[in-house]
């Protein structure tokens, strides 16, 4: 399974925001942090607000801020989130599956758990724990601007 960028860089937008959290942040800082659009951020950012994730305050003292602590914050629910799809194969599709072996095939149930294992991984975890190397992050982060 690969997490697509949406993923990735919401994931990243948020270790950001823990590790400046004595603070409001810019999209456009993190997009020259992380060398990524800031456009490719707005929507994401947005995004992110609507679900509780993140605060966006606008206005000339306005920025972003974490939603929650990040000890409240599970990696399996941000990736559950952001990820519109689990269909790791064609079978997991039910309307469109057109795999002729699905009705003998085991495949579909192992993937199942295995992804299902994946993502109970991920719920041990919160966004506090990407970021017990604050300083190190922020030092390698503050390296990346121009």
């Amino acid at each position: 399974m690969r997490l697509t960028t949406y993923s990735d860089y919401a994931l990243r937008v948020m270790m950001y925001l823990a590790i400046h959290s004595d603070r409001r942040c810019t999209i456009k800082e993190i997009s020259d942090a992380y060398s990524i659009s800031k456009n490719h951020l707005m929507k994401l950012v947005q995004d992110l607000s609507h679900l509780g994730l993140i605060e966006s305050t606008r206005g000339r003292s306005g920025g972003l801020t974490l939603g929650k602590p990040p000890e409240e914050i599970r990696l399996g629910q941000v990736v559950r989130q952001t990820e519109n799809d689990f269909d790791l194969v064609e079978c997991f599709a039910a309307k469109s599956n057109q795999c002729r072996i699905s009705p003998a095939c085991h495949l579909q149930a192992m993937l199942a758990e295995a992804l299902n294992s994946f993502l109970t991984t991920l719920d041990r975890y919160t966004l506090a724990d990407l970021v017990t190397n604050k300083a190190q992050l922020h030092g390698l982060l503050e390296r990346a601007d121009p």
